[in-house]
């Protein structure tokens, strides 16, 4: 089972990576075959769209049949092909399709290893161990970045992402390999159902949290990041590579640290609401003044990325609601909420800035008033997610 959790952790390097190396492509691909970079937000939202979408099928498989056989399929044919026909695409149309079949293929992965860590270890080291697989899947995070930059420069983006294809391909095939089903474990007639997990109150404002808590640091980080210095800054592609490292870099290292906080300052809420109240600061910064030099700004947005990564503790605290036979179930609907606001806002925020744009407004302004909107939803969250109850065990 270890290495079968060394397979599902480089499935999930590539989900990280899936879901932002659109901010290093960006520039080339308007380059190249003309896709604007709303288009791109289109097809990144749709990624994290079907992502959040297929939960529901996705829980439902992992209760029934286990994380072996549900992983290695769906990525292997879906995350693979996916990426090939993006190697392929001549416009934005085939982009959106393949996002759309990456997203379907990268979605059993982390629930796959958070279905493994509920049902083999305590609920008090859920979050610590969370936190780990998705600080270790962060590393995908920054490949997309720097090293993305610098193998488009190598080999070209057609190339670079037919590679990435090969890889899925042999992560599914390591899954199928070495994962473990845990032993399954039978509802009670009656029981099982995510009608089970909704109906717990306790949940609901832990639900909003997660719809908009990545928002800002994937919206930013999976695509925005490189227009904004590239339209701002001038900056070129190997700086917005360096710069989206940095970003990477921070979200890794919140990631880690997110998870056991819990357990230093004996509070899951508290943790979560004072970070994403920091973040939303960080944003508010940016709104207010947008171009605040280069280095500055890099700053900013990497402390969005730091404090913006309070997913896995956030899942820890709801994991602690619902019981054994609803983990499936339970931890891919947590999930649905937490990536299909990344989907929701992410093709939103392709909107706003456009109209920001299109209001005649200087690139700076554009991306001032696409901070404030991230700003926003970010402190309407909170301000939610400051009424939900606090639980440990």
């Amino acid at each position: 089972m270890r290495v079968g959790i060394v397979m599902l952790g480089l499935g999930y390097v590539l989900s990280q990576f899936y879901r932002a190396f659109l901010a290093v492509l960006a520039p080339v691909l308007g380059a190249d075959i003309g896709v604007t970079p709303a288009e791109l937000a289109d097809a990144s939202g749709l990624w994290f769209l079907v992502f959040a979408l297929m939960q529901i099928p996705v829980g439902l498989a992992l209760d029934a049949g286990g994380p072996r056989r549900t992983t290695a399929l769906l990525l292997g044919v879906c995350g693979g092909g996916g990426a090939a026909l993006f190697a392929l695409a001549q416009g934005p149309g085939l982009i959106s399709v393949a996002m759309v079949l990456i997203g379907i293929g990268c979605s059993p992965v982390l629930m796959a290893a958070f279905y493994i860590f509920a049902r083999l270890f305590t609920p008090a080291v859920f979050g610590t161990l969370a936190g780990l697989m998705i600080g270790i899947g962060s590393l995908g995070n920054l490949g997309a970045a720097l090293p993305m930059s610098l193998a488009v420069e190598a080999f070209g983006w057609r190339e670079t992402v037919a590679g990435l294809a090969v890889l899925t391909l042999l992560a599914a095939a390591g899954i199928w390999r070495w994962v473990q089903d845990p032993p399954r474990v039978v509802p009670q007639a009656g029981d099982g159902s995510f009608l089970d997990v909704l109906r717990a109150p306790a949940l609901w404002a832990i639900f909003v949290m997660l719809f908009v808590g990545y928002v800002p640091a994937a919206g930013i980080r999976g695509l925005w990041a490189g227009p904004y210095f590239a339209q701002v800054f001038g900056s070129d592609a190997a700086q917005i590579g360096i710069i989206t490292l940095i970003m990477g870099m921070a979200m890794v290292v919140g990631n880690i640290a997110y998870g056991p906080l819990d357990r230093v300052f004996g509070t899951r809420k508290w943790v979560v609401l004072v970070g994403n109240l920091l973040g939303t600061g960080c944003l508010v910064a940016l709104w207010w003044q947008p171009a605040p030099g280069l280095w500055t700004a890099c700053a900013l947005i990497a402390a969005v990325g730091l404090l913006g990564v309070s997913f896995p503790l956030l899942m820890a605290h709801g994991r602690a609601f619902f019981p054994p036979h609803l983990v499936g179930r339970g931890v891919t609907l947590l999930n649905l909420f937490g990536i299909g606001g990344v989907g929701v806002f992410q093709m939103l925020s392709g909107r706003v800035h456009t109209a920001a744009l299109s209001d005649a407004a200087t690139p700076a302004a554009a991306f001032g008033t696409l901070f404030g909107f991230f700003a926003l939803v970010l402190a309407a969250g909170c301000l939610v997610y400051a009424f939900s109850r606090d639980r440990l065990d």
